[in-house]
């Protein structure tokens, strides 16, 4: 079940199966001098300098972006695909999974992983695509998945009722109580979670709202439900995924995104600052 699906195809053999007036313009007016810009025709004074602009909050989100294996890069087959990519108005939240691989692979065979789910979601699930946003492995590559653009709010089929607005993460293996999470793929998973809510602004340790869609999920149809912004996909399905040490890393996933957006603040805060000082010393 998902939110997004395709018409699917057939005829494949699938090796391996895995499992968002006036007063208005007299406003403007006055508004201007106290914005630093002058009014319309009037340029600043001879010998002076503009101060630099406010950094852009998408600046500083813009450089959590981690390395991404693209799908061309993977090797996507478009002959599986059959799913044009749908959007929401942002990524509200991030939902953690796990593929379901045993674990010991060999970081050199990934491609075949994840294009062993891609066919097992294009076309067994009949999905059209594959239906996770990003995966990543037990070394830290990330594998951008489904179609759309990594930097965009792309509708995955990871979580029944509650694609739209999340993004999907799955970690490549099987995640049960005891296993270890190495630490290349934490450190990849927080980097990746850091980003995709830093694009609109989004804080990993806080709850945000989502719209139910599909009573098949925990949640009725078009309950609007509170989650955290980090969560596994047993909150919002009934299942064992993401697996039970992924469950426990959660917290700490969340505040180490939390910890990256911060840092990345921080430094594009001082590098504005640098900026107006250079700007403000150079008349």
């Amino acid at each position: 079940m998902s939110d997004v699906r395709g018409a699917g195809r057939r005829g494949y053999r699938v090796r391996w199966v895995a499992a968002g007036s006036g007063a208005v313009a007299a406003a403007v007016l006055l508004a201007l001098p106290l914005a630093g810009v002058p009014p319309f025709g009037v340029g600043p004074a001879k010998g002076t300098r503009t101060p630099a602009a406010p950094t852009s909050p998408l600046v500083w989100a813009g450089t959590l972006k981690p390395p991404i294996v693209t799908r061309a890069q993977w090797g996507a087959d478009p002959e599986l695909l059959d799913q044009k990519p749908h959007y929401a108005d942002s990524v509200r939240a991030v939902v953690i999974h796990h593929t379901g691989h045993p674990n010991g692979y060999d970081c050199a065979d990934s491609p075949d992983l994840v294009r062993e789910v891609y066919e097992a979601h294009a076309v067994n699930k009949a999905w059209g695509d594959i239906g996770y946003n990003f995966l990543v492995d037990t070394c830290g590559t990330i594998f951008e998945g489904r179609l759309g653009g990594a930097d965009r709010a792309v509708i995955g089929a990871h979580t029944v009722g509650l694609n739209t607005g999340t993004t999907g993460i799955a970690a490549i293996g099987t995640f049960t109580a005891g296993t270890p999470v190495p630490e290349p793929m934490r450190r990849s998973i927080e980097k990746l979670i850091a980003w995709k809510l830093a694009l609109t602004q989004a804080d990993p340790v806080a709850n945000t709202h989502l719209l139910s869609r599909n009573s098949d999920s925990r949640f009725a149809k078009n309950t609007n439900v509170t989650m955290p912004a980090v969560f596994g996909h047993i909150d919002a399905y009934e299942t064992n995924c993401p697996g039970d040490a992924l469950m426990q890393l959660l917290p700490a996933l969340r505040k180490g995104a939390a910890r990256l957006q911060g840092d990345a603040k921080l430094l594009a805060h001082e590098k504005d600052q640098r900026s107006r000082r250079q700007a403000g010393g150079a008349g």
